[in-house]
């Protein structure tokens, strides 16, 4: 399904004119070399670009149409047109110099071999500069030496005549093409498992380049490599025919999409990607605005959410949004030069945005004054269970199965993974706080995950008043004593609160924890006069009838995140309680 997505997605974007066709790849160049007529070099261009990243201005390549690479190992093979300094030039800084000199020798067999027959300036100038070139040569020559250092550090290089590139030659873009075809004629036919067409059988696959943590050089989404891997004797490609087309057009389109760095998000160790039918980027950009940035107004992305998920087209930054529309959702993590699958999605537009509504319905809860995010991205979800890193330090991997569990739940609407629970309440108990994030996870899971009925009256944006859930109602509790102890010094925290000291056993233990905790408050209520005394005293006395039964012994895992609930709701009262004042 995945690689049939691909090649499709592939064939949407060759019809728009925003791929290479079979044969041709996107490479990135940093220089050219610019050829005269007899083949001597007479100029090294720059083409790097000066790009934003972030708040920075940065030096990247340039995106040329290149002829496909060859799959590299540690073995030699040369690319044509494009390719680093060992091949072009035959010299480099890797300190290997027989190696470099076979890569030379194989560039130079390549295009001798393709161009021995071209008629046009540009190849003859080509092969030209190949029969003459003299790499002992390159260090001194003129036209290298201002950016030689540079040159070493690698880098990808073409060949430049007269003001274009050798690779926009309409001559050589044939002898490429005749010579792209003719590598498959011995390949074995088979019935292609994406395209269910017969096809010459890929042996290998195309490297997938830009999932954070795999090889820089490109890793293998398919691939064949050990005996382990193999079945009933068959060898690499054999054991998944694929034909060379669907190889090509599924990692073609997969390369394209991991290029596009501000559609492409990483949660945790996975790197997410998502297309849709037709190519259309505006339904990525509303996807993206939904679940992972905050670039949006609250505003707009609920109205656009509501209408989708009722049926309904929406405008979407100038384009026309359908919810019928095909959409695709890929998790990929990185295993040294392999990827993994971690999860892969695919529905319509509108049943994604419909079950995206129903979680953030789930995550509202009432939110601080300082709190400047209407909703939660899956990435803050995610954040909510490791520690905040320390001014300079690593920041804490989440859990690396986390992110992808979750989001699959939440396009699925299915309930949440235990791993988010599980991390969530060991960060509270960590930390002895309920963050605004952490508070709508606990809502949003057992809302989700949750049969109980008597437990979902708690499960609320705000504080339920009403409410005589005994776990819920000593989390409320506990957050008055709490202000009680502040007001009681003066309005400043000690240096060591009732938070600090029993937030966790009062949570889990209450029946030896909150006779304590009363006694304690007698000897804070006696420090108060006034108006200020009686109100505590009020509070103190309502919570305490809605108590009807013997605080228990312990509390299950459930019933502690109902205390943490009614902490969290009854301190954002008297917060918003305290700002209105």
């Amino acid at each position: 399904m995945i690689l049939q997505a691909l090649t499709r997605h592939y064939e949407d974007l060759l019809a728009l004119g925003r791929i290479p066709r079979p044969g041709w790849t996107t490479a990135k160049v940093s220089y050219a070399l610019a050829l005269d007529g007899d083949g001597r070099v007479i100029q090294l261009l720059h083409l790097n670009q000066q790009v934003r990243h972030g708040k920075k201005t940065v030096w990247v390549p340039q995106e040329l149409q290149m002829p496909t690479p060859a799959k590299r190992t540690s073995g030699v093979a040369a690319n044509f047109l494009c390719d680093n300094s060992s091949y072009l030039l035959g010299v480099d800084g890797k300190g290997n110099p027989a190696h470099t000199a076979n890569c030379f020798s194989a560039a130079k067999a390549l295009h001798l071999s393709l161009l021995k027959d071209a008629a046009s300036p540009v190849a003859r100038s080509i092969v030209r500069f190949f029969e003459t070139w003299d790499p002992a040569q390159a260090s001194v020559h003129p036209a290298l030496q201002t950016d030689w250092a540079d040159l070493m550090k690698g880098g990808n290089l073409v060949f430049w005549y007269e003001d274009a590139s050798a690779a926009a030659d309409p001559e050589i873009r044939n002898v490429w093409q005749r010579h792209y075809g003719s590598e498959s004629d011995g390949a074995e036919d088979v019935l292609c498992l994406v395209t269910g067409r017969h096809a010459p059988l890929a042996r290998l696959h195309p490297s997938i380049k830009g999932v954070v943590g795999a090889q820089s050089s490109g890793a293998s989404l398919v691939c064949f490599d050990k005996p382990a891997f193999c079945s009933y004797a068959h060898k690499q490609g054999n054991n998944a025919p694929t034909g060379e087309y669907a190889a090509f057009a599924y990692a073609t389109a997969l390369n394209t999409l991991l290029a596009d760095r501000n559609r492409v998000c990483r949660v945790g160790d996975t790197t997410i990607l998502f297309w849709a039918e037709g190519a259309k980027s505006a339904y990525q950009d509303c996807l993206l605005a939904s679940m992972f940035n905050d670039c949006y107004t609250e505003h707009d992305i609920l109205a656009a959410l509501h209408s989708l998920a009722n049926g309904n087209s929406v405008d979407w930054d100038g384009a026309r949004l359908d919810p019928d529309t095909r959409f695709y959702v890929l998790g990929l993590t990185p295993n040294t030069a392999r990827l993994s699958v971690r999860f892969f999605w695919q529905n319509s537009f509108g049943v994604m945005m419909r079950n995206l509504q129903k979680h953030y319905e789930r995550l509202n809860i009432v939110r601080p004054a300082y709190d400047p995010y209407p909703l939660l991205p899956v990435w803050r979800m995610v954040r909510e269970t490791i520690r905040n890193p320390l001014p300079g330090a690593r920041p804490q991997e989440p859990n690396p199965r986390l992110a992808g569990d979750l989001l699959l739940a939440i396009l699925n609407d299915n309930p949440y993974p235990a791993t988010l629970l599980d991390s969530v309440v060991l960060r509270i108990r960590a930390e002895r706080n309920v963050t605004r994030g952490q508070a709508a996870i606990l809502k949003a899971y057992y809302l989700r995950n949750s049969q109980d009925e008597k437990y979902k009256e708690v499960l609320t944006v705000d504080l339920n008043a009403q409410s005589n859930y005994l776990p819920y109602v000593l989390g409320r509790l506990f957050a008055v004593l709490e202000f009680l102890q502040r007001d009681a010094n003066g309005g400043n925290a000690p240096a060591a609160t009732i938070k600090d000291k029993y937030f966790n056993s009062a949570s889990a233990t209450p029946a030896t924890v909150f006779p304590l905790l009363i006694n304690l408050a007698q000897k804070h209520l006696s420090k108060l006069g006034g108006g200020l005394r009686i109100k505590y005293d009020k509070d103190i006395a309502e919570l305490n009838s809605r108590i009807t039964q013997t605080l228990p012994a312990r509390m299950s895992l459930q019933e502690q995140s109902a205390f943490q609930l009614g902490y969290y709701h009854e301190t954002q009262k008297r917060y918003t309680k305290k700002e209105e004042n």
